[in-house]
This record gives C-alpha cells, structure tokens and sequence, in this order.
C-alpha cells in the first residue's frame, strides 16, 4: 500500500488549487461582455481612434485647401492728423496747394482694412492627389484601428480562457484534497487496527507529502489570484473590484474549420494589416503626384482689396495723386506661379518614388506573411484539435477502467494499487483535458486574428463554446 499512496500524493500535488476566498466586489462576466467591455475601457483603442480622428481633420483640410487657399485680413488701427489749408483751396485741388500741410494738432482715429484672397484654377493634380493622399490616410488609420481592436481582443479571450481553465483545474484540486484527506484518515484507521502492510513510515510520508501539496495549494492560489488581477487590469475595472468567469465550464469553440484556402482568401480580403499598407501605397503614390507638380506653373485667380479712412481728410480725384489716410481700392487678375527650383523639385520627386516603391515592396512582401501566419495557425488548430480529440478518448477510457477498478474493489476483488493509480491518471487526464481545450481556444483565436475575422467571431458570438 506504501507505494501507491505516494504515487497519488507526488501526482497531486501538481495541480493547481482554486481559491477558497470570493472578493465580496466581485464583476461576474461573459466572455462576450469582456470582450466588449476591453474594447469600450481601452486607451489602446482610443489613442488608435485619436489618430484616426486626426487624419480625418487632413482630409477636412485638404478638401478646404480647394477654394481660396490664401484668404486673409489685415486691419489697422492709429490717428490721423486733419488738413491745414491756409489759401482755403477747393477740395479737390489741394493737391495743387504747396502750403498745404498736415495739421498734427487736430488729430482723428484712422482704421484701414486690406484683404487678399487667391484661388487655385489649376493646379496640374496639386490639390486633387493631396486629397487622395489624405483620403487614404483616413483608411490607414481605419485599419490601424481595427489592428489595435484585434490585439485587444485575442488579449482579453485568452486571459478569460485563462482565468477558465485556473477554475477548471481548481476543481480538479479540490478533489485531490479530498482524496489526499481520506488516504490519511485510511492510514490513521489502519494503524489503529494493527493492519500488517501499514506502519508509521506511511504515515510520515502522507504528512510530509500533505505539507507539499499546502505550499503548491498557496502558489497556485496566488496564481489564480494574478490571473484575476491580469483580467481585471485589461477591463479597467476600479481598484478593489475583481472579476470571475460567468462560464465555469471551459469548453472548445464550436466552429467549422473548412479548408485551408478559406481561410487565406479571407485573410486578403479582410486583414486589416493588408488593408493599411494597401492604403499606403495609394497615399505614397498619391504624393508622387503631388511632388510632380511643381515642375508645371500653375494658374491662380487673385482678389485683393484695400480700405483707409480718417475724418478731416479730402479725398484726391487726381489717378496718379492719393492720400493714405483716405484710400480705398480693389484689384483682381489671374496669375501664374512657377516653381524655378527643378533641381530640388526632382529630388523631391525621386524621394517620393522612392517612398512609392518601399511601400509597395512592403505591401507584397506582407501578403506572403499574411498567407504563412493564416497557414501556420491553422495547422496549430488542426494540431490542438486533435490534442483535444485524444485527452477526451483517453478519458473516456480512464473513467471506464476507474469505473471497474471501484466495482472489483467494492466486491473484495481489485486491488488497492490499481484503483489508486486509476484515480490517479483520471484526475491528470482531467487536467489534460482543460488544458488541451485551452490551448485549442488559443489557437483558434490566433487564426481567427490572423484571417481578419476575430471582430467578426465575437459579433457572431462563436467565441463562445460548444
């Protein structure tokens, strides 16, 4: 009998504990609603959408940029002094009057507003590639966010997975102190009847293995507690509040896997990545364009505009004749502006193919990525399924070979070992389970991410298990 129970206690005591303690604040939740709630509390998500924001205030300023790009106003604002006109010479000809003077003693407020206004009328493309660019830049920070979501996501699936399978195992624990409880309760009833195949060395080992498994019972327990603090942190839950799994149950996720090449054609089409760096190219390419178009000069119509007045002051009909003081006047014309740096106008050009031809490089070779990352997480599922598949057989099979084992010892016709060690790899096969589900869910959610299609899973609820 010796032999047996140590085996058990040494298996035993590698397994996790549950704790026995709730958080009397405790946040019951989903794995639907963590995952929603991590996308609404995420400053990751929001600092995304920050940058987004801004690039929808570049396209609002590019789409301004096509009407009056130069409009503005100029105002002063002094004193003015009045006309001394010492020969009273008729208004209109004191220009005449060489004794004409200003009189500094008789001073008045002076205001003069002057305006300029321009209007592109062609720009050889300027303005329309520069909206283009910025067009595309919105849909960069589109995909930027969705890639942010995307992380946020599988981050929050597979802390609540977590958190699943540290309950799932905890209940596997308990059973094993339950089990390590009655085995030394069995050898205090064993000494006390004088069995022949039990003495007190068994009973030393239970109690050193016990201790064993009370220190490994508080590891796993604050284990699981920093496993609850890591969930809590990812929801931003306030300080103090904790959270638990509302499904106590780890099970796989329901989903049919279908081919391989699905998978890949979902991930060019909906891969946010591919969808970003796409973008870039037409922004780069774009601003090739836009650099290009200084070599041409480009037609603007011109508006500009003055007024001046002062009390005291006589207005001058004379053209070639005008008092500052007392003007007013508008103007407007086409006009023509070139460029004449070539030079720095080709270097321009050539850093812009340049940039052009870097981000294209980059767009293909991430298609390739994209095509092995969706084929290596599919092969990981494949690999995780068939793991789940064979630690739920061997269960199947341990409960039946326990099942007997208890029925032949029940009817003085087992035998002791055996029964233990059935109990035994029941229990680890259990455990084996858990954790075989665990790192199915994990690799689903990697290639759901991978094909672009995690935001999609968690809308559709097949995150959630069978």
């Amino acid at each position: 009998m010796r032999t047996p129970f140590i085996l058990l206690f040494l298996a035993l005591i590698m397994l996790p504990h549950r704790a026995a303690g709730q958080a009397l604040d405790t946040l019951r939740v989903t794995l639907e609603g963590a995952l929603e709630r991590s996308l609404e509390a995420s400053p990751e998500v929001d600092a995304s959408e920050a940058k987004q924001a801004y690039a929808h205030a570049r396209l609002s300023l590019a789409r301004a940029s096509r009407f009056l790009t130069e409009f503005s106003a100029t105002s002063a604002h002094s004193v003015a002094p009045a006309i001394d006109n010492p020969n009273n010479t008729p208004a209109d000809r004191l220009y005449l009057d060489p004794d004409v003077r200003n009189d500094w003693d008789d001073l008045s407020p002076f205001n003069r507003i002057e305006f300029e206004a321009v209007q592109p009328l062609w720009t050889w493309g300027q303005l329309g590639s520069s909206i283009d660019a910025a067009r595309a830049g919105v849909d960069v920070g589109a995909a930027g966010v969705r890639m942010t979501e995307n992380d946020v996501l599988e981050r929050t699936a597979e802390l609540y997975y977590s958190l699943q399978l540290a309950d799932a195992l905890g209940r596997l624990t308990r059973e094993a102190g339950d089990i390590v409880e009655q085995a030394r309760q069995e050898i205090d009833r064993l000494l006390e009847e004088g069995a022949s195949d039990v003495d007190y060395a068994d009973l030393f080992q239970v109690e050193i293995t016990e201790q064993e498994f009370l220190q490994r019972v508080i590891e796993v327990n604050e284990s699981r507690k920093l496993a609850r603090t890591a969930l809590a942190r990812q929801l931003f839950l306030p300080e103090g509040q904790t959270v638990e799994a509302d499904a106590l149950a780890l099970e796989p996720i329901d989903m049919e896997l279908g081919p391989l090449e699905e998978w890949q054609t979902m991930a060019i089409a909906d891969r946010p990545e591919l969808a970003g760096v796409q973008a870039g190219v037409l922004a780069r390419e774009s601003l090739v364009e836009v650099a290009r178009s200084d070599y041409y000069p480009k037609l603007f119509l011109g508006l500009s505009g003055k007024w001046a007045y002062a009390p005291g002051r006589e207005r001058q009909r004379n053209p070639f004749v005008g008092d500052p003081f007392l003007s007013r006047g508008l103007q407007a014309g086409f006009a023509l502006r070139q460029n004449l740096n070539f030079s720095q106008t080709r270097a321009t050009v050539q850093q812009a193919e340049a940039e052009h031809a870097e981000v294209r490089s980059q767009a293909e070779g991430l298609r390739q990525l994209v095509l092995f990352e969706v084929e290596e997480a599919y092969r990981r599922v494949l690999i995780a399924r068939a793991a789940v598949s064979a630690r739920e057989e061997a269960l199947l099979i341990s409960k039946r070979w326990l099942r007997d084992e208890q029925i032949n010892f029940d009817l003085d016709l087992g035998d002791t070992e055996n029964l233990v060690r059935a109990v035994r790899d029941n229990l680890s096969l259990q455990a084996e389970r858990e954790q075989a589900v665990f790192d199915f869910n994990k690799a689903v959610i990697r290639l759901l991410k991978k094909a672009g299609q995690l935001r999609t899973a968690m809308q559709n609820g097949m995150l959630l298990g069978l």
